[in-house]
């Protein structure tokens, strides 16, 4: 029978497939991003949000040619509620084969900071402080602009996701940067 997991049981889900600690901290960072945001939109399902967060890679490290569709099966293979698969792989639409498109809020939310925890993350470590504490706007809006740097993150999914809530990408950035200083 489908359920959703706690985090705790979807930490050893996430665990079964993922053994890099770059792909375990990236969950981890989603998801704490993605909780900081329930914590504003939709408190009552703030442990929903995470464990989509954190699921959403799932299949990443072993699959990455097959990402989203995979993690469906992999997820359906676990019982996880189709609520969270619909919602964790809604992140790959319009760039991996998945056919669930961000309808809802918490959907757009997860498309837009997937890559740009990454981006953000990345300009942090190349500070002094290696930090995300002491990171302002303008330092990651110009590492934004260099294509080269953390040329893996997708400006152009970072965009359309700022687009999808209606955001300015200053205030996204912006917002999750903040998110992230709670997770680190």
């Amino acid at each position: 029978m489908a359920k959703i997991p706690t985090m705790y049981e979807a930490q050893e889900i996430l665990e079964k497939y993922n053994k890099e600690m770059f792909h375990l901290h990236h969950a981890k960072t989603v998801a704490g991003v993605m909780r900081y945001f329930a914590r504003e939109y939709d408190p009552e399902r703030e442990d929903f949000w995470a464990v989509v967060g954190l699921l959403h890679d799932i299949d990443f490290e072993e699959f990455p040619n097959q990402h989203c569709v995979k993690g469906e099966e992999l997820l359906k293979e676990n019982a996880v509620d189709e609520s969270i698969i619909r919602a964790a792989m809604s992140h790959g639409w319009g760039i991996a084969d998945t056919p669930h498109e961000p309808t809802h809020f918490m959907e757009k939310i997860l498309f837009a900071t997937d890559e740009l925890t990454g981006l953000i993350g990345a300009v942090a470590i190349m500070r002094p402080s290696k930090s995300v504490q002491d990171l302002e706007l303008k330092s990651v809006k110009k590492k934004f602009k260099d294509k080269k740097f953390a040329a893996g993150c997708s400006r152009e999914v970072i965009q359309k996701g700022a687009e999808m809530l209606g955001w300015e990408l200053d205030e996204l950035i912006e917002r999750t940067i903040l998110a992230m200083r709670t997770v680190e």
